[in-house]
């Protein structure tokens, strides 16, 4: 189907000789037509030639607008328009070049907006550009073909990660193989990125999926338990990489901004088929709530951006993550950390999780903190004091540390950054 957006795309561009892209209605890139002046170095490079400005070099190798860009360009109502709009330069905005925009549409609905690059030359009255919004129309309805096809599967989706089996599972399941093809047979792993605020032209709107014509590898999505699930073809039984590019991408989507504390994704492990897509959304919805949960921590090597976490790499998390409820839930924190949580007590609390982290050792632990070795033995004095536990005891540091790590994971009650 991408290739039949890439045809209309360049078929606006040939009409009219100047270079055209083709964008979803959050401005994610869909196709580009290059023009003689305009060539690619390759399929995302940037094009050389006078056609460039700052924000269509970004469009292009980042496949998608910045919300800045977003807010300039909808200022002169393309959201509303119906036929061609002019948009002038704004050296300030990184618009160097004048813009006009085709508004993608189809009953009445916008779906996108083809763009061309403008000299100021070309009169909106043009017959070319009626050709060119014929062209339009045509790929509206293409594209709403598309997201009424991914809104069925996406509802298929949220039936086949149904915790409770049944009849209701199994036909959900059949109907998404059905719907997928050989993609229900190959490796596929689940993404899922929380928390989620699907937005629509409107504003936050739920039960509204992604970027539905973005991520390509993305076979079907939807929103479950306040979470954002999407299954990932991959191009091999242990071959991640396509999930992780799709959480990546997903984090940067208008549905996962302006969250609280930001916003975190997780990967399942890999799935040969489709039959236990339920036990794979547990894993990823976990490893999500890790990402989330050690965001603020100061882990040696571990990126400070936009978290993903994977299943099989969140360690002791694996099992925390079912002993510990969700978000909201007001799960009750062990007796013996209550006090150790107050935020009274946050310098505390976070020396303790680095010295258990750090295995007991007090020369990291100093080390990390940036504090002397009696400064240490002093505050931990007082964490016993406050819990009533001894830390020269196995499973009294168990139970510290298990306490402390839950804790991370509802979020009402976390304990404090470990960042020194």
């Amino acid at each position: 189907m991408r290739e039949d957006y890439q045809a209309l795309i360049d078929e606006v561009s040939q009409l009219l000789g100047t270079p055209a892209t083709l964008e979803s209605r959050d401005f994610s890139l869909i196709a580009f037509g290059a023009h003689e002046d305009d060539e690619p170095a390759g399929d995302t490079a940037a094009h050389t030639g006078p056609a460039l400005d700052a924000v269509r070099t970004r469009t292009i190798l980042q496949r998608r607008s910045s919300a800045a860009v977003r807010t300039f360009f909808e200022s002169f109502g393309i959201t509303r328009a119906t036929g061609p709009v002019r948009v002038p330069p704004d050296p300030a905005a990184g618009v160097v070049h004048g813009r006009i925009c085709l508004p993608v549409r189809d009953r009445g609905v916008v779906h996108g907006y083809i763009w061309l690059l403008d000299d100021g030359a070309l009169d909106l009255a043009d017959p070319r550009l009626a050709a060119a919004m014929a062209v339009a129309d045509r790929t509206g309805a293409l594209l709403a073909a598309q997201t009424r096809t991914e809104a069925h599967t996406g509802e298929l989706l949220r039936a086949a990660l149904a915790e409770r089996g049944g009849s209701a599972r199994d036909e959900a399941l059949a109907g998404l193989r059905a719907a997928l093809g050989s993609a229900a047979t190959g490796p596929v792993a689940l993404v899922a990125l929380l928390p989620w605020l699907p937005w629509s032209d409107e504003g936050p709107e739920p039960g509204r999926g992604p970027v539905p014509h973005a991520l390509p590898r993305i076979a079907a999505q939807c929103v479950r338990d306040g979470a954002l699930a999407a299954l990932v073809r991959l191009r091999g039984p242990h071959a991640l990489e396509p999930a992780r590019t799709a959480a990546e991408r997903l984090l940067r989507s208008p549905g996962a901004q302006g969250a609280p504390g930001g916003p975190a994704a997780g990967i399942s492990a890999p799935r040969a088929g489709l039959d236990t897509l339920h036990l794979a959304w547990h894993e990823a919805l976990a490893a999500a709530r890790t990402a989330r949960a050690e965001r603020s921590a100061a882990v040696p090597g571990r990126s400070t951006g936009p978290a993903v976490a994977e299943w099989e790499a969140i360690g002791p998390y694996r099992m925390l993550t079912r002993l510990a409820p969700a978000e909201g839930s007001g799960a009750p924190v062990d007796p013996a950390v209550r006090e150790l949580l107050l935020p009274a007590h946050r310098e505390l609390a976070r020396t303790a999780e680095v010295f258990l982290d750090s295995a007991g050792q007090a020369g990291r632990t100093a080390a990390a903190l940036g504090i002397h070795r009696q400064t240490l033995y002093y505050r931990l004095s007082r964490v016993e004091r406050l819990t009533g536990l001894d830390l020269d005891e196995g499973e009294d540091r168990l139970l510290l540390h298990m306490a402390l790590k839950s804790a991370r994971l509802t979020p009402a009650q976390e304990p404090p950054s470990r960042r020194p």
